[in-house]
């Protein structure tokens, strides 16, 4: 019995490695219509601020470049942040070059900003009504404080708003430190800038002063379409 049963197991071990293995196969990468080129040199968009593909005229190739550069080639400037003097001063630049380089195109402000500083965004108003160029301004979120002033300022007729968008607008805040009398000159220029405000605002909008101190005493927050109706834009953007 062990004789037989030793020639069973070695006959097993040796079908089960030749027999149920069956024979190895080897499958083929897929054809492809064009070689892939070596890793090295796949070029890929830079990780961190969205870039885009952009060659300059004449370029042998195309650069990875700040998508916002590449917009601003549109004409196309986009709000996104807390207004500052160094912020202002960047779209300031951009504005006089895009006017500079043709004033009869318009320039498109798309604005989705909490608002900032007065004094910046006053220069921000003050060049829109410089340049030659007619000044789109469109609001795609929320254009709070100072940006829902200069989303007012855009050039009339052409002040824009996405359906679900929204407006607020406030009195200027300060926060004044030092000495008394330092205290009291700059409470004095906060109430200047308050009522400078509250004119450009009757105007650019058709509402009364009176009506426009009221409404700026508290966060006053607007849909769309309130802000159509009150004057702060003219017209919805509709979204099919």
């Amino acid at each position: 019995m062990g004789r037989p049963l030793a020639t069973l197991l070695a006959a097993m071990a040796a079908v089960g490695t030749a027999g149920f293995a069956g024979p190895t196969r080897t499958l083929a990468a897929p054809a492809r219509a064009t070689p892939m080129p070596p890793r090295s040199q796949v070029v890929m968009m830079p990780i961190g601020v969205p870039k885009v593909a952009y060659r300059v005229p004449g370029a042998p190739s195309a650069d990875w470049i700040d998508i916002y550069n590449r917009l601003y080639r549109e004409r196309i400037i986009f709000l996104g942040q807390e207004i500052d003097d160094e912020l202002a001063n960047q779209i300031i630049g951009v504005m006089l070059y895009l006017d500079s380089e043709d004033s009869t195109k318009p320039i498109y402000l798309y604005i989705n900003c909490p608002g900032g500083s007065v004094i910046a965004g006053l220069a921000l108003f003050d060049t829109m009504n410089h340049i030659k160029s007619r000044v789109v301004t469109i609001n795609v979120g929320l254009s709070a404080s100072m940006a829902s002033f200069l989303l007012c300022g855009g050039t009339k007729g052409s002040r824009l708003a996405l359906p679900n968008s929204r407006v607020m607008i406030h009195q200027p805040m300060g926060g004044a430190q030092g000495q008394a009398e330092d205290i009291k000159v700059e409470a004095a220029q906060i109430i200047r800038i308050k009522d400078n405000l509250v004119k450009l605002y009757s105007m650019m909008t058709g509402q009364t002063q009176e009506q426009i101190i009221q409404d700026l005493d508290r966060d006053n927050f607007m849909s769309a379409q309130e802000a159509c109706e009150y004057g702060i834009i003219d017209k919805v953007i509709e979204v099919n």
